[in-house]
This record gives structure tokens, sequence and C-alpha cells, in this order.
């Protein structure tokens, strides 16, 4: 016990606890040594075995408190302030320029994606004005998505589903919408819990009968994305339509394969530049989420390296999922998951910020890619699932790599500020765990139970007793996302996968 280090414990308590009980059991065995012995006086050096890491900790986490105090404050701005700045100012903006009549709505959808609005335009617009949207004008990922398939007619669309739902195991929910009730029911060969998809609609659209025509439309069952679409130039007959089933397998190749073929992802109107700071901070999210410019990710999310599931459709296939990275085609809508009770904000479960622990707390399963046997799955090395994008965070927060390295940033003598690099990371900040190991084969759970430090269960609110809630992807999007969002605590997030709240 006097050797456990102290830099690895969590909490102060549990540095306190282990000094007092590593004291209690010296001065135990003392006391049980003859009195005439003559050693038995110098035992006490002994307890400087657990006294001075002790020390050691507490004097570098003083050091790190003093030099961030001392390096940000009235006449410096973190680059974190820098952004929730810039970030206040891009929301103001974004609201102002909203259109404010139906005439303006019209003619913006005009200027911005040259076509006329669809039918029913005018409902929507009032459907969104009555709900007080602050946003009517850019929701440019939707159309963006939408776009390669204006070429079709109505029919098409039709036939390319009714096409898609004769694909053995396709794992695809067959929805109508009647438009004289607004009532949703969807329907599947095998399942009969449809993950709150109908539910999900049929909320939304409970005060639109009669407005909308009836609609039959495919809805996506698996957390994973589903549809991969080819550029213009390369679709050849536009009813055609390739189905592959890829668990447990990498496809970074097939996910990238039209990055040439394609123009380069629009820079985001949100770029901003950091100033005297080189630490890489997401400045630019949408070129941050593109799959084309970064082909480091490929060994850097599960998702890519090794998915637990992964049936994807390579041709114009019209499947509503909840996220997909830049490359892939689905139609995305709003998870149904946050509507579930588990997700959804509740004030009472809420504490005020000045009652929250000052720490980042995250705590779930392993989730996000399937940990194999095979080293030759996805990566070189055995322990692949040490690069799965959980896994990773995990392994930082519990720092659990002998010398690792984590870069900082001070201030100069002149007033700039400089990074450095430096071993030692305060574990205290930090309530990072996983709760359960799932996904993963024998031998590849009894690894990662091993390597990690495993908690017990906790319910989903606990989160919110802390100042920072981190939210990651899983085997798709995180549902803790918009209770997060409503909370009094500040939310970090890990994604590659688009939503359709983005802009």
């Amino acid at each position: 016990m006097a050797t456990r280090n102290p830099f690895m414990e969590f909490s102060g308590l549990q540095c306190i606890l282990n000094l007092i009980a590593s004291s209690l059991a010296l001065t135990q065995v003392i006391y049980l040594c003859p009195k005439q012995a003559k050693y038995r006086t110098a035992l006490w050096i002994l307890i400087l075995i657990s006294v001075l890491p002790y020390t050691a900790n507490i004097y570098a986490i003083k050091q790190a408190e003093y030099s961030s105090l001392s390096s940000f404050g009235s006449s410096l701005e973190h680059p974190v302030e820098q952004l929730v700045r810039q970030a206040k100012a891009d929301f103001e903006s974004l609201v102002q320029r909203q259109s404010k009549n139906y005439t303006a709505a019209h003619a913006e959808y005009r200027r911005r994606y040259s076509v006329e609005p669809p039918p029913g335009f005018e409902d929507w617009y009032n459907y969104a004005v009555r709900h007080e949207s602050p946003i009517i004008d850019d929701f440019d990922i939707i159309f963006e998505t939408i776009s390669p398939f204006l070429r079709l007619s109505g029919l098409e669309v039709s036939a390319m589903m009714d096409r898609v739902l004769k694909t053995p195991d396709h794992n695809l929910w067959s929805c109508v919408f009647t438009g004289e009730t607004a009532e949703t029911r969807c329907t599947h060969p095998w399942r009969t819990n449809d993950r709150h998809i109908s539910t999900s609609f049929n909320d939304l659209l409970v005060n639109l009968p009669g407005v909308l025509p009836d609609l039959k439309f495919l809805v996506n069952h698996l957390d994973e994305p589903r549809v991969l679409v080819p550029p213009a130039s390369l679709q050849g007959d536009i009813q055609h339509f390739k189905a592959t089933n890829m668990p447990g397998r990498p496809h970074w190749d097939t996910l990238t394969k039209f990055c040439k073929d394609q123009k380069m992802n629009k820079t985001s109107r949100l770029n901003h530049t950091i100033e005297h700071s080189d630490l890489p901070f997401v400045t630019d999210r949408t070129s941050a989420m593109d799959l084309c410019q970064h082909p480091e990710y490929s060994t850097k999310h599960g998702l890519f390296m090794s998915p637990t599931s992964f049936q994807f459709f390579e041709g114009l296939v019209p499947i509503l999922s909840t996220g997909a990275p830049s490359t892939m085609g689905d139609f995305l809508f709003p998870s149904p998951a946050y509507n579930e009770s588990n997700f959804i904000y509740s004030p009472s479960h809420d504490i005020p910020w000045s009652s929250k622990r000052n720490n980042l707390y995250w705590a779930g399963s392993t989730t996000g890619g399937f940990a194999t046997d095979d080293p030759n799955a996805s990566s070189p090395e055995p322990n692949q699932w040490l690069h799965f994008q959980r896994q990773r965070f995990v392994t930082l927060a519990q720092n659990l790599i002998p010398g690792r390295k984590y870069q900082y940033l001070r201030s100069s003598n002149n007033g700039v500020l400089q990074s450095f690099k430096s071993t030692f990371l305060n574990l205290k900040l930090y309530s990072v765990s996983f709760t359960n190991l799932l996904q993963c084969t024998f031998r590849t759970c009894h690894s990662q139970r091993t390597f990690f430090r495993l908690d017990p269960w906790s319910p989903s609110n606990k989160a919110l007793h802390s100042t920072l809630v981190f939210d990651i992807d899983g085997n798709g999007i995180s549902g803790r996302y918009y209770k997060f969002l409503a909370s009094k605590s500040a939310v970090l997030k890990q994604t590659v996968l688009r939503e359709w709240h983005d802009e």
C-alpha cells in the first residue's frame, strides 16, 4: 500500500487514505518489534516511502495551478476564451441573418440552392416559426444530402426503396406516414422494437394532419451509417446499387475512395485563427470532420477500423440515419434517442455550477468498435482496440501509458504563450472510466479488463455533478448530447459523425 503511486490516484482523499493506512501499518509493525531491538527506531524512516511521493504529487499539482493562474489573467486571454467569444459572436450573427418572413425565406432558398423550394415550404416555414425555431435558412447539410436524388422522379425513388427492401438482411425499417392523420407506422421483417422511430415522428408531426402528403421512407435500424453515394460522373445506371456487409473489418479505403472525384468540402464560415497558440484547437469544424482531409483518422476510430456492424449500400439509396461521416450520403434526421427518458434533461437532477466538482466526467461502455483477436484485421498491433476512440480517451484520462508526455500552454517572460510537454497529468481533474466491457472477444475483453480501471455502473445523471462533461461517439452518435447541452455543465464533444443540426 505504501508503494501506491499518488500520481495515479483520482482523488486527494484516496491519497490521504493510502498515506494514513500505510502509516498505521508501519506503526503496528514497529510496536510489535521488541523494544530492545536496535533497528526499531530506524524503521520510522520507512514512512518516507509514502510521504515523499505524496508530497511530490501535491507540489506538482500546486505548481500546475500556479502556472495556469499566472499565465492567464487580465492581460492574456486563453485560446479557449477566444473560441468561446468568437462562437458567441458567430451565433448572434447566424440568428440575426435568418429570414424574418416567408417572402424572405422563399427568396433566400432560391438564392442559396438555385432551385425553387419544395411543395409545402410555406407550411414548413409557418411550423418553424410557430415552434420558435431560431434557424430558418441554414440547413445546408440537409440539402447537400438530398441534392443527388433530385435527378430521380418520385416513382424512381419509390422503386429504389422497394428493391432495397428485397435485399437479404437489410436491417431497415419501412415507414409510412399518413398525411390525413399525421401518423407514422414502421415495420421490419423480423424486428418489433423500432427504437422509438415511429414515436419520434409522431411526436414531431402530431400537429400537422392534412398538411403533408402520404409518404413512405426507409430508416436505418443500426447505429452505423449505411449509404455511400458515388459522384454523378461515376453513377452510371442510377437505379443500380451494391449492398456490402463488412463487420469487424477496416473499410477506410472504401469510405474515402471517392475523395479524388469530389470537390473539396467547402470551408466553414466559422473558420477562425487562434492567436499565440500552437496547440491543435479545432477552429474549423467542417474541415476537421472531413475524412478526405484527414487520412490519419483511419486508425483513430472504431467505425473505420473494426465496426461491430457495417452493412452499407453504394448508390442512390434514400435511407434516414442519425449520423454519418462526411463521405457518406445518409439522410440525417434527429436521433430518437434524444427523446428517450434516460437522455432527457431534468433540472431536478442538476445542481448549480458553483456546487459541481471541478473535474471532467465520462463513464460508459467499450462500444464504438469490435475488438477482434485478429491482429491483421485493422491494425498491425495485437491490441487494436487501443486505437478505438473511447479506448484512446480513457487511456489518456487514466494516464495508462508510462512516460507519456502531455502538451500544455504557459506564458513566457515576455508574455507570449508557449507550449511545453510534461509527463505530469493531474488525475484528480478527471473522473473517467469504463463501466462495462462490450463488443470484444474473450481474449480482448480480458486484455481490456486488466488494462483499464473499471468502475461499477453509475446513473447517467451523475455526470451533471461535474463542471465538464465529455461526449464521444459509440457505434454511432451519442444520445447524451442534447441532455448535456441543456444542463448547467460545459460540454466537450469528440465526434467524426455529422448530424442534422451541424449548421
